[in-house]
């Protein structure tokens, strides 16, 4: 039995509140059971120098969390002068896998940021965040489009991402941290509406795990991004999208 009491192959709870930043290009507030991320999409009008005249745009994301996100405070990374290594994996990461849904010619010479700020963490931050942020990326590309700045569409397909691991013995989908704190083994899986891979991070937390086990849990992952998919068109559907 799971902590939760949820199935193996079952999500936490989604919910995807669109627009909810008034000065952003997109926006929204993703749920996932208890983990809560505000996340927003700045456009600007020039790439960054090393895409100068490349005819390229370019899509890059920045991650954080505020200091009562978790159980016990954590420190502004702001007030102890440099972001942690944790920090700067998880934006790098959720820059990869939203550039991985664009294509950077028909966006044109210009930049997106995409900002994910943790408000409650619960286990799968960086997950949301990517799920989340492709919402908000995908606003504020339709608004390029509305006025005219960009004439194709530059999105290529949904992304979404997940957590699965081995918890127990038994492969599981969306760990939450009471299962994500103790798992055998722990994985995030990056992929596409259509199904194809982004990016996987596995690693082994204290016990080797099995290339059928693998499979399980890419299996389990395919589940999961799929429904998270199904709660991104619901809340774009708002917007006519």
């Amino acid at each position: 039995m799971r902590p939760s009491g949820r199935e193996l192959n079952e999500l936490r709870s989604v919910s995807i509140e669109i627009d909810v930043m008034k000065h952003a290009e997109g926006s929204c507030l993703i749920k996932v059971g208890h983990t809560h991320v505000l996340c927003s999409a700045s456009v600007e009008d020039k790439p960054p120098p090393f895409l100068k005249g490349s005819g390229l745009g370019w899509v890059t994301a920045e991650y954080g969390m505020l200091p009562r996100a978790t159980n016990s405070r954590t420190r502004r990374e702001a007030a102890a002068g440099k972001q942690s290594g944790r920090t700067q994996e998880i934006q790098r990461l959720i820059g990869r896998a939203l550039r991985a849904g664009v294509d950077r010619s028909a966006l044109g010479e210009r930049q997106i940021v995409v900002d994910c700020d943790v408000i409650q963490a619960d286990g799968g931050t960086r997950c949301a965040s990517i799920t989340g942020g492709w919402v908000a990326l995908r606003l504020a590309i339709a608004k390029l489009r509305k006025s005219g700045l960009i004439l194709s569409e530059p999105v290529l397909d949904h992304v979404a991402a997940v957590s699965c691991g081995i918890y127990a013995g038994q492969p599981v989908l969306d760990l939450d941290y009471a299962e994500d704190s103790v798992a055998g083994t722990d994985g995030n899986f990056v992929m596409t509406g259509k199904g194809r891979l982004i990016e996987v991070q596995m690693s082994a937390e204290g016990a080797t795990f099995a290339r059928e086990e693998m499979a399980q849990l890419l299996d389990l992952a395919e589940r999961g991004v799929a429904s998270l998919v199904e709660a991104q068109k619901a809340a774009l559907s708002a917007a006519g999208l």
